[in-house]
């Protein structure tokens, strides 16, 4: 069926209303910009223009994809993160505020190590973390590491989409084995690990439960597991002095902070989110550990 732009806008603002009320008119026209690759202005400029089968039958897949609760940025493909557009699909988390904490902890410390740092962004998914510290640290060399093949195709799109080959690199690691002699040292391990409970798991809302990879959230039974295999697996990977900066979940600083130090480490700095969560550790490795 032959539409006009507004047309089809109107079509898909009328069946998301009853499920986004005042929010339709914009997640319409985000769904219809997205599906005819049009900025918001040309496609009020172009309302009256007929659009393509294909961008009618994608803009109407996409609306059904919405009201079935899948995510916005896997319907878009892509995602905003710390001044960058990244690719996501499925395969990796939606990058998301919470992660900001973790980053910005990161990046302030990362800009005052040794030149040319050596940082491991491990349990990477879609890179947001390593990617943002490569474009705020110069002269930082980022590994990004996952164990998810599907997870570093992802990474690697984004590393070349960010222009990023010369001094960003993607391998596959495990974080809950030990940590392969050919990494080498870092300075700098940072985190963002599975770290939802079991009981969690089960709450889950159902954008996140349904949609979202399971292997990137599923932490264990206390959401732990990821923690004391990093501490006890890539302690080694570590230079002296060098530094371990988590993510970490609601209420679980206390036990990070405690297997950080049973380790060996001292515990620099806990931040905290908008909600006043504490999201982010950083700890330094004592050099006789």
């Amino acid at each position: 069926m032959v539409k006009k732009y507004a047309d089809l806008y109107l079509d898909a603002r009328r069946a998301l209303l009853p499920m986004e009320g005042e929010r339709a008119s914009n997640v319409a026209r985000e769904l219809v910009c997205a599906a005819s690759g049009k900025t918001a202005e040309q496609m009020i400029s172009q309302r009256d223009l007929y659009a393509s089968q294909e961008v009618i039958e994608l803009t109407e897949s996409f609306v059904r994809r919405y009201l079935t609760g899948e995510p916005m940025p896997y319907i878009l493909g892509q995602w905003d993160f710390y001044d960058m557009t990244l690719s996501v699909t499925p395969d990796v988390l939606i990058p998301r505020d919470d992660t900001m904490v973790v980053t910005e902890l990161a990046i302030k410390k990362a800009l005052f190590l040794n030149q040319n740092p050596r940082i491991l962004d491990l349990c990477t998914g879609s890179g947001c973390i390593g990617l943002a510290i490569a474009k705020r640290v110069k002269d930082a060399r980022v590994t990004l590491a996952d164990l998810s093949p599907a997870a570093l195709r992802v990474a690697r799109r984004n590393v070349q989409e960010q222009k990023l080959n010369a001094r960003v690199s993607c391998i596959p690691l495990d974080a809950m084995k030990p940590a392969q002699e050919f990494i080498g040292k870092f300075d700098m391990i940072v985190s963002n690990p599975p770290y939802v409970t079991s009981a969690e798991m089960r709450d889950l809302d159902p954008s996140v439960r349904d949609f979202e990879p399971h292997m990137a959230l599923d932490g264990g039974e206390d959401g732990l597991d990821f923690y004391r295999a990093i501490i006890e697996n890539y302690t080694c990977a570590l230079h002296p002095n060098g530094y371990f900066c988590f993510e970490i979940g609601r209420g679980q600083e206390s036990a990070v902070c405690e297997m950080l130090e049973h380790s060996g480490f001292e515990i620099l700095e806990q931040r905290r989110d908008t909600a006043d969560i504490i999201r982010a550790i950083l700890a330094r490795k004592r050099e006789e550990v």
